[in-house]
């Protein structure tokens, strides 16, 4: 039976937390170009100090958990770079490293900061959402097959691959990434509960514990099948340790935390997208945003433990968000 690490356990038990927001919308606005297919986890063999800047803002603006940089991030497409598997398998290896390396720099500036309320703005040390004196953790991303394909895929699902063929896929990363250290796999973006089917049956493998969490639309995956029928999946699976969504409109979160909580009797990790949506032959993100920290307060009546935000969600909403799990303390 796997067990959780009792650091995050703790945490998870007493909850609630404090997830991160969209890493790559962090690392545009300091200038990098995410075009390329790796997208963000590009960065993390060209320029791994900005990988590692991103996670310390979020943290600084109150978020108790980095995501790393490795949701893109796999042997066949760094290979399409030119790189061979030792070399992939120390970058994924290097995202975790960076997600620790900034939650330890960030522990230190929290501790020398004043309490939080005091002169700051989200993103500096004594800042609102401060969170001086709570532990900080890293998850390591594991996105979709899809994601992999950067052509949208991960909104949709159904690649034409059975479940076989997506374990195949998934295990050498998950590994690799097991094996790095994290405090938790952040299984995420799932759009099919035939790759959550998949993924589960190597998490269940590797003795560290996992968040399994959907994108959907309304009541159902991405894919089509029922959202509840695909959160089933996680119920009896001692490795996971939250299931819910992600990467989806802030609305169809509000639908599926209840769900979540219902079916699995297991806490809900809840991280949506800004509400604009993912064009993905214009590459680009259309429509207004809709994520609005007030949301908050209704995740976690439903059983929300994990809450951040996702695509297009920055330090200032994480801010917004650990004030209201947090208040001012």
């Amino acid at each position: 039976m796997t067990t959780t690490p009792p650091g995050f356990a703790a945490a998870l038990a007493a909850g609630p937390l404090v997830l991160d927001g969209g890493l790559s919308n962090r690392l545009e606005a300091a200038g990098h170009d995410l075009s390329d297919a790796l997208w963000s986890a590009r960065l993390l063999a060209d320029r791994p100090e900005a990988v590692a800047a991103a996670h310390l803002g979020y943290f600084l603006a109150g978020a108790e958990v980095a995501t790393t940089a490795s949701y893109q991030a796999s042997f066949e497409g760094f290979a399409r770079r030119g790189l061979g598997r030792a070399e992939t398998a120390r970058l994924l290896t290097l995202s975790v490293r960076l997600a620790r390396d900034a939650a330890r720099e960030a522990a230190e500036l929290r501790s020398a900061a004043p309490q939080p309320g005091g002169p700051g703005r989200p993103g500096e040390p004594g800042g609102p959402g401060g969170g001086a004196g709570r532990p900080l953790f890293v998850a390591a991303s594991v996105g979709p097959y899809g994601a992999v394909l950067a052509d949208g895929s991960e909104y949709r699902g159904r690649y034409g691959l059975g479940r076989a063929a997506l374990e195949r896929f998934h295990r050498p990363r998950l590994e690799v990434l097991a094996a790095a250290g994290p405090d938790v796999l952040a299984v995420e973006t799932i759009p099919d509960a035939v790759e959550a089917e998949a993924v589960l049956a190597v998490v269940e493998d590797l003795g560290v514990p996992a968040w399994l969490s959907f994108c959907a639309a309304g009541d159902r995956t991405r894919a089509g099948q029922p959202l509840a029928e695909a959160f089933a999946l996680a119920a009896d699976v001692d490795a996971v340790v939250a299931v819910g969504v992600n990467c989806c409109a802030p609305a169809d979160a509000d639908r599926a935390v209840a769900l979540a909580a219902e079916v699995t009797g297991k806490p809900v990790v809840v991280y949506p997208n800004s509400g604009e949506r993912w064009d993905a032959a214009a590459r680009g993100w259309r429509g207004a945003p809709a994520f609005r920290p007030a949301r908050v307060t209704g995740w976690l009546a439903d059983g929300a433990r994990l809450i951040g935000g996702c695509c297009r969600v920055g330090e200032q909403e994480i801010a917004d968000v650990a004030r209201a799990v947090h208040g001012a303390d």
